[in-house]
């Protein structure tokens, strides 16, 4: 299965938006980035699936653009004017060429979802490889309103128990690809999580 980040040459904020070429053409996420679709464009001519695994600004911004360019369904978990399927936690969604569990994992964002795969896990804001606050192993910030570390910690142990073995592809809201053991990731990710410790000094 091919993977590209279709907003990788953002000059504004945005999530990671990942277009997973296959069986069934998914965008996961839309992101915030003018030009998205004639970055998906670049890859493909058709769009199958639009699957959010949020509704943060960051990750919704563009999704009109994309569904006004593609005849293509729209998942999510909450509510959304242009939603075509609701998720709901156990849920099977083929992204790509995988078929993916959907694990409900809020804290972050109440309407939060993972996509887990056989060899692939689309992870959304709630654990990611790197950013501004770790490098091997981060997680969503808890520190806005709305949001709870403690339902964040629980989400990334469902996550760690929905995962198969073998899982190598980590496809994050933010910060960079990985590729190598997830589970590994993941756990550093949960242990700094459960110190409870504020994300950011300005917390």
């Amino acid at each position: 299965m091919d993977v590209h980040t279709v907003t990788a040459d953002a000059d504004t904020f945005t999530c990671n938006a990942y277009l997973a070429v296959g069986e069934r053409s998914t965008l996961v996420d839309a992101g915030a980035m003018d030009g998205v679709v004639d970055a998906i464009r670049a890859h493909t001519a058709a769009l199958d699936a639009v699957v959010l695994t949020h509704q943060h600004g960051d990750h919704v911004e563009q999704l009109d653009a994309v569904l006004d360019a593609f005849d293509a369904d729209c998942y999510a978990y909450a509510d959304h004017p242009r939603r075509t399927d609701a998720l709901a936690a156990g849920d099977e969604i083929v992204v790509g060429d995988e078929t993916c569990e959907v694990v409900y994992t809020p804290g972050h964002a109440d309407d939060h979802v993972s996509l887990v795969g056989p060899d692939s896990l689309f992870s959304g804001d709630v654990v990611v490889h790197d950013d501004g606050a770790f490098d091997y192993g981060s997680f969503g910030r808890t520190d806005l309103p709305g949001q709870s570390r403690e339902r964040l910690i629980e989400s990334i142990r469902e996550l760690l128990d929905r995962m198969p073995a073998g899982v190598e592809h980590m496809y994050a809201g933010h910060g960079d690809v990985f590729h190598g053991d997830v589970r590994d990731v993941v756990e550093t990710a949960l242990a700094r999580a459960e110190q409870r410790e504020p994300k950011y000094p300005d917390e």
